[in-house]
C-alpha cells in the first residue's frame, strides 16, 4: 500500500487520543466553549487532526482543531499542536480590501488626503520645468533653438547687422500656456475613465435624458468645455436643471432644456387708429338758430366772457 493511501486512513492509535486532544483544547480556550467531538481527519502517516465545536460567541461554525501524531513503532501519542479554525459554515469577517480599491466617490471630507501611486494609470508625466525638451519629445533635437520668438524682437535704428538676436521662445512659458507645466498630467487611460463615468451619471441612457424633450447639445444653457473632452461634453448652467454645475453629456437631457417650454410673449395692445380720411368741421361762432343765444345780442366768441 502506498503512502498516499494510507494517509487517507486515520492512524488507530492517533484516532483514538480523542480524550488527549479535548484536554489540549480546553486549555487554550474559554471554560466551557469546547464542544462535542466532531471528526478526526488524516494528515499523513502516524498524524491525525481532532475537531470540536466551538460554542463561544462570536465564532459560530468555528472548531478547535488539536494535531496529534505519534513516531514510528511508538504506541505513545503525542499532541502536535491546537489551533481555532473555521469550518464549512463558520461565520467569517469580509476578505480585507486595501484602502484604495474601498474609497468610494464622495468619501472625501474636509482635510482628509488622498495620496495617488507613482504608477497610477490615470496619469503620465507632464513637463519637467526645464527649458530643454524631454528625450521623448516630439520635438526633434535642435529644433527648438532654431525658432526664435520674431514677434517680441527688438529693433534698434541701425543696419541690420548691429539688430539684437531675437530671444528665444521658453518651452516653460509655453507648457504654462498650454496648462502642461506640471509634474502629472491626465494620461489618456484617465481621460477615458472620467468620460465612462461621466456618460453613466449624464449620459443618454439615465432615465432623466429618456424623458427629456430634446438634447443638451441644442440648450443655452450648456457651456462647452475646452479641449477634446468639449466634443463630447460640456456644464450645465442652469440653476433650476438637476445637473447645474455637472458634467454632461451633449446627449444628455432634462425638462429644463432652454428650448422646452418657451414662455410666450404678453400680447401687445393695438396701436390707436386716427382716421385722418374724414373731416368734422368745427365752427369758433355759434350758429345763429341754435342753442339759447338771442338773435338781436352780438356775437361772442366761444370761451370765457
Amino acid at each position: 500500500m502506498s503512502a498516499a493511501m494510507r494517509s487517507r486512513t486515520p492512524d488507530r492509535l492517533c484516532a483514538a487520543a480523542v480524550d488527549l486532544a479535548r484536554e489540549a483544547a480546553e486549555e487554550a480556550a474559554l471554560p466551557g466553549t469546547v464542544g462535542e467531538h466532531i471528526d478526526a481527519v488524516a494528515d499523513g502517516d502516524r498524524v491525525v487532526t481532532h475537531l470540536f465545536a466551538c460554542n463561544e460567541p462570536g465564532y459560530r461554525g468555528w472548531r478547535w482543531a488539536v494535531t496529534v501524531a505519534r513516531a514510528s513503532r511508538a504506541k505513545v501519542v503525542t499532541l502536535d499542536e491546537t489551533v481555532l479554525l473555521p469550518g464549512p459554515d463558520a461565520l467569517l469577517a469580509p476578505e480585507w480590501v486595501p484602502w484604495s480599491e474601498r474609497l468610494r466617490p464622495g468619501d472625501m471630507g474636509p482635510g482628509d488626503l488622498l495620496p495617488t501611486e507613482a504608477d497610477d494609470l490615470r496619469l503620465e508625466p507632464g513637463f519637467t520645468g526645464d527649458d530643454a525638451p524631454p528625450p521623448n519629445s516630439p520635438v526633434a533635437e535642435g529644433m527648438a533653438a532654431e525658432v526664435a520668438d520674431s514677434e517680441e524682437a527688438d529693433v534698434v535704428p541701425g543696419s541690420p547687422a548691429i539688430q539684437p538676436a531675437p530671444r528665444r521662445g521658453s518651452i516653460a512659458a509655453v507648457a504654462e500656456e498650454l496648462g502642461m507645466r506640471r509634474a502629472r498630467v491626465l494620461s489618456r487611460y484617465g481621460l477615458h475613465s472620467a468620460a465612462d463615468r461621466w456618460e453613466e451619471a449624464f449620459g443618454a441612457k439615465t432615465p432623466m435624458a429618456q424623458a427629456a424633450p430634446a438634447t443638451c447639445v441644442s440648450c443655452g444653457f450648456l457651456t462647452p468645455l475646452p479641449g477634446s473632452l468639449g466634443q463630447a461634453f460640456g456644464v450645465c448652467a442652469n440653476e433650476f436643471a438637476p445637473a447645474d454645475g455637472r458634467v454632461v453629456s451633449l446627449s444628455y437631457g432634462c425638462g429644463a432644456h432652454s428650448e422646452a417650454a418657451v414662455m410666450p410673449k404678453p400680447p401687445r395692445p393695438a396701436e390707436p387708429v386716427v382716421d385722418e380720411t374724414v373731416v368734422e368741421p368745427l365752427s369758433l361762432r355759434p350758429e345763429r338758430d341754435g342753442g339759447s343765444v338771442e338773435e338781436t345780442g352780438p356775437a361772442e366768441e366761444l370761451g370765457h366772457s
